[in-house]
């Protein structure tokens, strides 16, 4: 089909999908948003999104992956990265506190409460969140006990863990990096992985922590290595390749190795760190692997960045079907997590 005959918004997930391995057509995934999509968009209010980037590009013109070629020049290390890590500062003690109890069910709830409430600037963002209209409450949610007790402490808990390391690091300088899109992406695909953890019976909140740290070594490069990830956007974008495969060729390592290695440092259990490391290659991998695999291509799927480069990465059918949904939960999902977004992406920010 000519791609001028096609819903507007069916060409804009085709371009998100560009290059994809496996055939569109056989992607529940795929026809769940697309379906959603098609739904919302009104015929005078058709979401634009990538159009500019569209034109003049058919969407169906590269039905397989068109691989970075490698640069061969490697100029920076693990190991060097792995020395950045041992130089950074620890998350805030209150955060440290939370990590512990994400493998202990003995832990002093109270007492770390009292830690939370402490930091000022942590509890008010949290606060912010529990006191949204997607919660419901019918009045002013007006401590962290008081969250807890409606909430849940690991719900509350991971609404302090995202406002902290939202926090830790700076924008990085010398590059062009959009740290809003970025975490765009990541409060996007933590609340994707909730809601699949939820929907396939697995542990919601721990999969909203490793959807938020997924891409955390994406920002730790950006941050700490802003001139050699500055030429790994640049090989991106005349590649027009995923970032994983970019770093690949500049750097002969990938930011979900150097996120591995931030998340262990931190302390958090090494099933977090092992999704982190494994959410572009799960197979095998367990399934809060799958979850963090498959919440990461949901949230490209469904643009919740807004980024006009992205495109979505490739999907692993065994993993997808290790979740065990089809197309009409998977859709089922959808308009909860983009309205959950913008909510958290709001009451989140600094």
């Amino acid at each position: 089909m000519n791609m001028a005959t096609l819903p507007l918004e069916q060409v804009r997930l085709d371009y998100l999908f560009r290059g994809s391995d496996a055939s569109t057509a056989d992607l529940d995934l795929y026809h769940a948003v697309l379906e959603f999509r098609l739904e919302q968009a009104a015929p005078d209010q058709v979401n634009l999104g990538h159009a500019g980037v569209l034109a003049g590009k058919d969407a169906h013109a590269t039905p397989a992956r068109q691989g970075c070629a490698l640069s061969g020049a490697a100029t920076l290390s693990l190991e060097q990265v792995l020395a950045d890590i041992r130089q950074l500062p620890s998350l805030p003690a209150v955060v440290g506190e939370l990590v512990k109890t994400l493998n202990n069910e003995f832990a002093d709830i109270g007492q770390i409460a009292k830690g939370i409430a402490k930091d000022q600037s942590l509890a008010a963002r949290a606060l912010r969140v529990a006191n949204s209209p997607f919660y419901g409450i019918q009045h002013e949610v007006a401590s962290i006990h008081e969250a807890i007790v409606i909430l849940g402490f690991r719900a509350v808990g991971s609404l302090v863990m995202a406002a902290s390391v939202m926090g830790y690091f700076p924008l990085p300088v010398g590059i062009a990096f959009d740290l809003t899109r970025f975490w765009r992406h990541g409060i996007g695909t933590a609340l994707c992985a909730r809601a699949l953890a939820r929907a396939s019976g697995g542990d919601a909140e721990t999969a909203f922590t490793v959807g938020l740290l997924h891409d955390i070594g994406v920002l730790l490069l950006a941050t700490t290595r802003p001139t050699h990830y500055a030429k790994v956007l640049a090989w991106r974008a005349a590649n027009d390749c995923l970032l994983v495969e970019a770093e690949q060729a500049v750097l002969g390592f990938d930011h979900a190795q150097a996120g591995e290695a931030l998340a262990s440092r931190w302390g958090f259990p090494a099933g977090i760190a092992r999704a982190v490391a494994l959410h572009h290659a799960p197979g095998g991998g367990g399934d809060m692997v799958a979850v963090a695999h498959v919440a990461n291509i949901l949230a490209h799927a469904l643009d919740l960045a807004g980024d006009p480069r992205a495109r979505v990465p490739p999907l692993d059918m065994e993993t997808w079907r290790r979740l065990g949904l089809d197309r009409a939960t998977l859709k089922a999902l959808l308009a909860g997590i983009e309205q959950e977004h913008e909510n958290y992406c709001a009451l989140l920010a600094r």
